[in-house]
């Protein structure tokens, strides 16, 4: 049974800093990394794969990526990375020379196939804005490799969620174009996922016939707040990832783990059966 599963861990906006520098004075994202990174080593069964959806610095300066280059020096796991808001494409591409798939275009574009699943990445980082676009070209991009094979089941990962969260703030930056993304994934009913960051908690919302998925931030999250105009907050809530189960017979699951030191496990049951 576990030959045939596919796992993907899906972690996003780490934030990472240079010089030990906090995020917003209050937040060690280098250690918040490490702290996911132990997390995913111990995982079992292990994933395949691990993606990294955005805003993987926070300035997207060299010292920051060198920064984050160390740091997951430490994962024992396969990870592929992507631009979020708050990164630069050169830089990026610079700091992982040996990611080959970073390399080529003007937009950070890439496909992979993982055992049973393959992976669809678009770039909706627009340099110096906080929001997203997916261009026409990327689109035509995404189309071409969903038609060659209708029949792999298929994760779409973009930063900016293509959906309104109810979160005020976050919805003031969003990805601009989702309907002509829509467009493209209905037409494909292959797309198990489509894959985001950006808002720093768990989301999902139906989209184009599939299910849009929102992981935790691994550095805050942004605080729980659906009033219309209500503050940007963020909260040291537990960090978190999502870890999504392909099984041919049993399709896709998605399951959002925690990051974290809690009681436990205990057992339900001892020889006299439920512990009560």
């Amino acid at each position: 049974m576990f030959e045939a599963l596919t796992l993907i861990a899906q972690i996003s906006d780490l934030h990472i800093k240079a010089n030990g520098r906090l995020s917003y004075k209050k937040v060690d994202t280098q250690a918040a990394l490490l702290r996911v990174i132990e997390t995913l080593n111990h995982l079992t069964p292990r994933p395949d794969k691990v993606v990294i959806t955005g805003d993987l610095v926070d300035f997207g300066t060299a010292e920051e990526y060198q920064t984050l280059r160390a740091a997951l020096r430490r994962l024992q796991l396969p990870f592929m990375l992507m631009p979020g808001n708050h990164d630069d494409r050169q830089q990026l591409r610079a700091a992982f020379p040996d990611h080959h798939y970073l390399q080529h275009g003007e937009t950070l574009n890439w496909q992979a196939r993982v055992k049973g699943v393959q992976l669809l990445a678009l770039d909706s980082s627009v340099p110096q804005q906080p929001w997203g676009y997916v261009d026409e070209a990327q689109l035509d991009w995404l189309d071409d490799q969903l038609s060659r094979e209708p029949q792999l089941p298929t994760l779409v990962m973009l930063h900016h969620p293509p959906f309104v969260s109810g979160i005020g703030h976050m919805d003031k930056q969003p990805l601009r174009n989702p309907e002509a993304l829509a467009n493209i994934i209905s037409r494909h009913p292959q797309v198990e996922r489509v894959l985001s960051g950006h808002l720093h908690r768990s989301v999902q919302a139906r989209f184009a016939g599939t299910l849009a998925c929102v992981a935790p931030g691994v550095s805050h999250q942004v605080a729980f707040d659906l009033s219309e105009n209500g503050p940007a907050n963020f909260v040291l809530e537990p960090p978190g990832f999502l870890l999504h189960r392909w099984h041919p017979q049993q399709g896709m699951t998605t399951h959002q783990c925690a990051i974290g030191d809690y009681p436990g496990p205990w057992p339900f049951y001892d020889a006299n059966g439920l512990i009560d």
